[in-house]
Formats: C-alpha cells, sequence, structure tokens
C-alpha cells in the first residue's frame, strides 16, 4: 500500500513502540483514515526490527 498522507500527531516522548501506535492510531482515526491504512502501518511498526525503527515507521505517517 502506497500511503501519502500524514498525521497531524507529536510524538509523545519517553514511548516505546506500541504505546506511541496507540496514541498514533486515535490519531489517525480522527483524521478519518480507513482501517486498511491504519492496520498496514501498524503491521509495519510491529515487524520492524526494534523500538527505533517502529518510531521510525510512526514519524514518517506523522506530520508535526
Amino acid at each position: 500500500m502506497n500511503i501519502r498522507k500524514k498525521v497531524a500527531w507529536t510524538l509523545p516522548a519517553g514511548l516505546n513502540r506500541y504505546a506511541a501506535l496507540d496514541s498514533w492510531v486515535a490519531a489517525a482515526e480522527d483524521e478519518d483514515w480507513s482501517e486498511a491504512e491504519i492496520q498496514f502501518v501498524i503491521d509495519e511498526v510491529v515487524e520492524a526490527e526494534d523500538d527505533a525503527a517502529g518510531l521510525a515507521v510512526l514519524a514518517w505517517y506523522s506530520r508535526f
């Protein structure tokens, strides 16, 4: 899936990728992202090698 849009969201400091993902999903839902788009990002974050890589995925799909 080629998602080009970004969520208006600020990454809270000190969270691991799963806690940050929870917050990101809420913001994406507020911006009417489709379930498929949200699931795609969830899969990328969960499959990331470590927290840093997972947080980088969230940063890619975010505008600060």
